[in-house]
């Protein structure tokens, strides 16, 4: 039964893991939520952290994002105690934009939409859901995207967003819900 904090909490709950080696934490929410506001949060109060964003797992071809890529390139071996290497994509952008390298022995964050999908199967340590009433989320997603991406998120996006939803009630097993309308920033 997920436990409702305070983001401060959700960042001390973090810092208690961290005990010399990999630990995971996953931050799912739907877009606009504050994902990336609190993963930023989490990665500045705690050294060594590294936040992964679901997005950089985006291409040509992948209609949500490559949780497979992910797991091989990242988890994998961090998991065999090796350092993860991984080409970071963009959605809509027909190559990679280069190499990044996530240091085994990290706090790995793992954030964006789906993130804590099933099919995923991280090593979770923790699980974060981020929630936010849909008329922030929706003001956010449109001052952050622009005009241009407004259909794509009325006819691809918030309908994915909610299959998923309704599938697998990530909100449900979540370890923690954050309240992520606060303050500025969206993801």
């Amino acid at each position: 039964m997920p436990r409702r904090v305070s983001r401060d909490e959700a960042v001390a709950a973090v810092r208690a893991l961290l005990v010399g080696r990999t630990v995971f934490v996953g931050l799912d929410g739907l877009g606009g939520s504050g994902k990336s506001t609190l993963a930023a949060a989490l990665a500045d109060a705690t050294p060594r952290a590294v936040v992964i964003p679901t997005d950089d797992f985006q291409g040509p071809g992948v209609p949500e994002w490559d949780w497979p890529r992910l797991h091989a390139q990242v988890v994998e071996p961090l998991l065999a105690g090796r350092d993860g290497r991984y080409e970071v994509w963009k959605w809509g952008e027909p190559f990679g934009r280069g190499w990044r390298t996530v240091p085994a022995g990290a706090l790995v964050i793992i954030e964006g939409v789906s993130a804590t999908r099933s099919e995923f199967a991280a090593p979770w340590d923790l699980t974060i859901w981020v929630d936010a009433r849909r008329d922030v989320r929706r003001t956010r997603t449109a001052e952050r995207d622009g005009p241009e991406t407004e259909r794509l998120w009325r006819e691809h996006w918030w309908p994915a967003e909610e299959a998923y939803v309704a599938r697998e009630h990530p909100e449900r097993r979540a370890e923690l819900i954050v309240d992520g309308s606060g303050g500025k920033g969206a993801s």
